[in-house]
């Protein structure tokens, strides 16, 4: 018989646990925009965030997209996200159309994996007065983008940041928490597994 090729109860439920430990380390939450936020055509508008340290994340990209129509804008591409990097960025809205659907998206465009999704916010004619003003501020070293028109996803990033250093080139081993977390979880996992059997 093949009995050995079928996993007991204890084994999947220490690779599920496994698993968990290691989403459970994957941090990156939006501060802003909020679900208030109203950005405005013809001004400076903050995104800030807050990521963990150790999550194997040193750069992401940034678009927006909204609901009622298909398309995206691509803001900024390659973020530094490193321990010490600016957790903020001002977004310079030209003639962007006006709208209460509108969300951020922070991923790595290259490889399709997501991070965070900010909350729904609006965007108003320049014209327009704004009812919830926002307070929040960029960082002093904050860079500042311009983006204007309609979503286009044939339009390159408005702005693309240098590569961070030691990011470039070769392979690096990743034995962040995640990694350890993962593999001492298995490694527990197999000497139970040989405990129980022996």
């Amino acid at each position: 018989m093949l009995n050995f090729l079928v996993p007991s109860r204890s084994v999947i439920r220490c690779l599920a646990v496994s698993l968990l430990v290691a989403s459970a380390s994957a941090y990156f939450v939006v501060t802003e925009p909020t679900e208030d936020t109203q950005w405005q055509n013809g001004k400076a508008n903050v995104i800030t965030w807050d990521k963990g340290v150790l999550d194997g994340v040193s750069a992401f990209d940034l678009e927006m997209t909204r609901l009622s129509s298909d398309g995206l804008t691509y803001i900024a591409s390659t973020i530094p996200s490193l321990k010490h990097s600016t957790k903020s960025l001002s977004v310079y809205l030209q003639d962007v159309p006006a709208g209460d659907d509108y969300f951020l998206l922070f991923l790595n465009s290259s490889h399709g994996v997501l991070y965070a999704i900010s909350p729904r916010f609006t965007i108003l004619n320049a014209s327009d007065t704004a009812t919830a003003a926002s307070t929040a501020t960029a960082e002093a070293d904050a860079a500042t983008v311009t983006i204007s028109g309609s979503p286009n996803p044939v339009k390159a990033f408005s702005t693309t940041f240098p590569a961070v250093a030691g990011e470039s080139g070769g392979v690096r081993l990743m034995l962040d928490v995640p990694v350890l977390g993962m593999m001492a979880t298995v490694l527990g996992c197999a000497l139970g597994a040989a405990w129980t059997l022996w």
